[in-house]
């Protein structure tokens, strides 16, 4: 069997075995271990979730998330209550600072205010991915703490040389453009990809985190 075929049939194999999402409409390409995802899934966050199963596939360098949100009629919510829930939990979320607010229009949530770190933008995010009548999400939160840089890159730096996670012979490189932290280089797991894109999010200043990692399996 061709590593393509396989790489293919296992990332099939992820998404039938996670109970966190419907395989049934979702069609897997692979070409050289970069994944593209088509088709339709019934909810946000089965979209998200349906990208993390593909990613945990050994051999998968790349996740393309092309999929579809096609809500259930039962599902589907007036952009006024999605927005009146999505402000509720907002609200509520002790991780997101007050002044984040949600708007919604055809059952895309927009997030808008001012936030200090860019893990807090994060927050607000998850917070309203899993909301009934979600079908997609653009995050337009602002963060204040315009730090240098230099600074974002050497806090990012050492906060990936203390994290037990990442292992010493993976490579990452870390460097900015303006205050987006862009990711390059390898790491071996799934596992280690996540601890890296979340310790770039937590440092001060960060805008955006820009993954051009790959991993190596």
């Amino acid at each position: 069997m061709s590593k393509t075929k396989d790489i293919r049939q296992s990332v099939d194999a992820e998404l039938v075995f996670d109970p966190l999402v419907d395989a049934t409409d979702i069609t897997v390409h692979n070409l050289a271990g970069e994944v593209r995802l088509t088709g339709t899934v019934p909810s946000y966050l089965q979209y998200l979730e349906a990208a993390a199963a593909a990613q945990r596939v050994a051999g998968v360098t790349k996740v393309h998330n092309n999929l579809e949100v096609v809500l259930p009629p039962v599902h589907e919510r007036d952009d006024a209550t999605l927005a009146e829930t999505a402000n509720s939990v907002l609200l509520m979320n002790i991780a997101v600072p007050v002044g984040v607010e949600a708007t919604a229009s055809n059952g895309n949530l927009k997030l808008t205010g001012v936030v200090r770190y860019g893990s807090e933008r994060r927050a607000a995010e998850d917070a309203v991915a899993g909301l009934t009548g979600v079908r997609g999400i653009k995050n337009k939160i602002e963060i204040s703490d315009d730090a240098d840089p230099v600074d974002v890159t050497l806090l990012v730096s050492d906060a990936l040389d203390r994290n037990a996670l990442i292992l010493d012979d993976s490579e990452v490189v870390v460097t900015t453009d303006g205050n987006t932290v862009v990711l390059t280089g390898h790491v071996r797991t799934s596992a280690e990809h996540d601890a890296v894109i979340a310790a770039a999010w937590m440092a001060p200043g960060v805008y955006d985190v820009r993954d051009d990692l790959y991993i190596t399996g």
